[in-house]
């Protein structure tokens, strides 16, 4: 049986694997979902100083003080960022990283991936709504829109999130992620579980050298289609568990 250590993504925490976490524990896995500081139940702890190398250490610390080994890792959306830290500060506590609806982007933070009209809207959003640094969650007005983001979400599911779901620290979204360059870290499987692009554009923006899925090549790469919103912990979980333990 396989070893799991879960990091969802903006606003989420240990939480939102719930349902992934029974299924793949019912199947005889070993799996530790990860609350990242600030968000769910250590939500008491969000200040200004939390950032993305403080979301790493969490990271690191689950991992090394449950000595845990040949870990499969699993990151989404923005989870994907720590958790290619930890990859590289550990890359022999690994088997496996896991990208879902997320992918390597060093030299980068999760703010530049919006671009510079998204960036300088969700930094007005935060003054206005969270005193500028944090940055709010969802609304159940959102989750109830068309977005293709919130595809799949059910009224159980938008309950949850909306219950649970917190502002996210500024501080992990605008630091950007720095590698060591651990040639380790690259060897490792990496695999992408893509959700709302389908598996043959990716291919071919990776072939083409786009530069958010440029670091998706190479041979240690593969990747699995998931056709549902960008969460599919809570809008597809059963499939993302079977997805997941077939990596195992």
């Amino acid at each position: 049986m396989a070893t799991y250590v879960l990091v969802a993504g903006n606003w989420l925490g240990a939480w939102a694997w719930t349902d992934v976490t029974n299924r793949l524990r019912a199947a005889g896995h070993d799996v530790h979902p990860v609350t990242l500081t600030g968000l769910g139940d250590r939500v008491h702890l969000a200040s200004r100083e939390v950032d993305l190398d403080t979301h790493i250490t969490d990271i690191v610390h689950t991992i090394e003080y449950a000595d845990l080994r040949d870990v499969i890792l699993v990151g989404h959306s923005y989870g994907g960022f720590p958790v290619t830290g930890v990859a590289d500060r550990i890359p022999d506590r690994l088997a496996r990283v896991v990208y879902v609806e997320s992918g390597p982007l060093p030299d980068a933070s999760q703010l530049d991936m919006l671009g510079p009209e998204g960036r300088d809207a969700t930094l007005q959003r935060m003054k206005e709504q969270e005193d500028g640094w944090l940055e709010p969650a969802p609304t159940a007005a959102d989750l109830a829109s068309d977005d293709p983001t919130y595809a799949g979400l059910d009224e159980t599911a938008r309950a949850l999130f909306t219950a649970h779901a917190v502002p996210q620290p500024l501080g992990a979204n605008a630091q950007p992620l720095r590698l060591s360059g651990d040639p380790r870290r690259d060897a490792l499987p990496h695999t992408l579980v893509t959700c709302m692009f389908p598996l043959e554009q990716v291919r071919a923006m990776v072939a083409q050298g786009h530069p958010f899925f440029s670091g998706f090549a190479g041979k240690e790469w593969t990747y699995a289609e998931l056709p549902t919103g960008h969460w599919p912990m809570l809008s597809e979980p059963a499939r993302l568990a079977e997805v997941l333990a077939d990596l195992g």
